[in-house]
């Protein structure tokens, strides 16, 4: 009996502990899949249904509806480079000031004028530089192939006396750094005790007829 009762107990203590190693392989098993599901959770967005990156998706999206409408689509500032500047004597017979007209025309594509041409006149008593006169035009655009003028006016010479020579004049489109040095058609300056420049720019169209030629 007691050879008997013995095996029992072996028996018994041997399924016990069968038992307790068949639960640890269960834990262990659960404790993988916690760790996978950890992974999954911090490591990014998770595919959609297409199978793309859910969240690579939504960058790509938002990049490409975030530009707006282009600054293409509006007209350029005139470039000196695409602009043809000459100058001609526009004085007319009985007035009180000499008038030059300076004229852009626009040998590239359509683009926008706004404000007022820089002029600077290189002189016999050296550079002087002409003052705005009269209100700023409405912003314009010039036209492939189109011309606008505006004036650059100046008191006439009228002492008998050689006066102050013009031997060129330089133009800044506005909005522009680039100058352009063309030849002056005008007469002589006065001479003047140095207080102040009498030489005017006026806004564009303020010479000519502008438009197409």
């Amino acid at each position: 009996m007691r050879v008997r009762k013995l095996t029992f107990v072996a028996l018994a203590v041997a399924a016990g502990l069968s038992l307790t190693a068949c639960n640890d392989d269960d834990v262990t098993g659960q404790g993988d899949t916690s760790s996978a599901a950890s992974e999954s959770s911090s490591g990014g967005s998770a595919p959609d249904a297409s199978g793309k990156d859910g969240g690579k998706d939504s960058a790509g999206k938002g990049g490409a509806g975030s530009g707006g409408q282009s600054a293409d689509n509006k007209a350029n500032t005139c470039r000196t480079d695409r602009l043809d500047i000459t100058a001609q004597d526009a004085t007319i017979d009985g007035d009180t000031e000499g008038t030059v007209a300076v004229t852009f025309k626009n040998g590239g594509s359509d683009c926008a004028l706004n404000g007022f041409a820089g002029v600077d006149l290189k002189t016999s008593a050296g550079a002087l530089s002409a003052k705005r006169s009269g209100g700023a035009s409405d912003p314009m655009t010039l036209k492939a192939g189109e011309s606008v003028s505006f004036g650059v006016t100046y008191p006439v010479n009228d002492s008998g006396g050689s006066g102050v020579k013009v031997s060129s004049l330089v133009v800044t489109p506005p909005g522009e750094t680039k100058s352009v040095t063309v030849a002056w058609p005008g007469g002589t300056l006065p001479v003047t005790d140095g207080s102040g420049t009498s030489v005017k720019v006026g806004p564009m169209g303020s010479a000519g007829q502008g438009g197409a030629s």
